[in-house]
């Protein structure tokens, strides 16, 4: 029990100290590397304040986290960044502060659970350190490309509409991105300034299509390109990829019903059928006043 009483006094002892620090991190003014000074400064008016506090204390540990993280795990993040599309102006170095933040956090918090014998707690901190960083990348991942699937068939129909009234492909694509929001909108603005400074337009959205995983933007490229090269009237060829993802799309909404069907029957079946069964049983020996002392030979 002293032993135990001690290890808490510690661990509080150790909470206060890293809490002095950490407000001393936030507000201190140190001199930093042009290169995390500009990290820090992205997106500082995007994020929130615990998120750009939590960056300020973490980016001191930046060189270290990515030494450890290595080249080939750095390019991987900066990919999975990339098709986030850099949310709250998230960058690689900002990463990898919080990743020192959160990793710290849940290290400590799992060592002081660990002496109190909390194991299950204490993994689900340690892997909150760990995980919670990356999380927030693959959450970002999954809503900007639900988003840009949603946009993408409205986007094509307007622009072939666009394209049959005689514009050009790329005054037309500048024109209909102009009255759009969204990630979509935000991949055709970079696709087009790309060709503004020389990339030819098949390499520009080539680019697009490796900043975004999404079958129905490889699957829009990829027809375009083949239209492009087979000589097909443009505006036919957006109508048909438009009609294509939306035949895709409905395809994919009825296996998803498909799959929750046996999902719900699972949990009628273990959840509600029981709790009713329990619920009958119960109201029918409450109502019929049977007296158990009575039927099992008490008095």
């Amino acid at each position: 029990m002293t032993l135990l009483g001690l290890a808490l006094g510690l661990a509080l002892a150790a909470c206060a100290v890293g809490a002095v620090y950490a407000i001393g991190l936030i507000r201190a003014d140190v001199k930093l590397p042009d290169d995390l000074a500009l990290a820090l400064e992205v997106g500082r008016t995007r994020t929130t304040r615990t998120g750009n506090a939590i960056d300020r204390i973490g980016i001191r540990w930046v060189p270290a986290v990515l030494r450890m993280m290595g080249p080939a795990r750095i390019a991987r993040t900066r990919a999975r960044i990339d098709h986030a599309g850099h949310p709250h102006g998230l960058t690689v170095e900002r990463y990898a502060a919080r990743r020192a933040v959160y990793g710290g956090l849940g290290g400590f918090g799992g060592l002081v659970l660990l002496i109190q014998g909390r194991w299950v707690l204490a993994l689900l901190l340690i892997a909150y350190g760990w995980y919670w960083a990356d999380l927030g990348i693959w959450l970002a991942v999954r809503r900007r490309r639900d988003d840009i699937e949603r946009t993408l068939p409205d986007f094509l129909d307007v622009l072939a509409v666009v394209v049959s009234a005689g514009l050009g492909f790329r005054q037309a694509l500048e024109r209909v991105n102009s009255v759009y929001q969204g990630p979509w909108s935000d991949e055709i603005r970079v696709a087009l300034r790309q060709m503004d400074i020389g990339v030819s337009r098949r390499d520009a959205f080539d680019q697009l299509r490796k900043r975004n995983r999404s079958d129905q933007v490889s699957q829009f490229v990829t027809a375009l390109q083949q239209g492009e090269e087979l000589g097909a009237p443009i505006a036919r060829t957006l109508l048909q990829i438009a009609t294509d993802m939306r035949r895709t799309e409905a395809q994919n909404a009825r296996r998803r019903a498909a799959r929750m069907v046996p999902r719900a029957t699972g949990v009628i079946t273990t959840l509600l059928v029981p709790a009713t069964m329990i619920l009958l049983i119960t109201g029918t020996i409450i109502g019929s006043r049977i007296q158990f002392g009575d039927v099992f030979g008490g008095g």
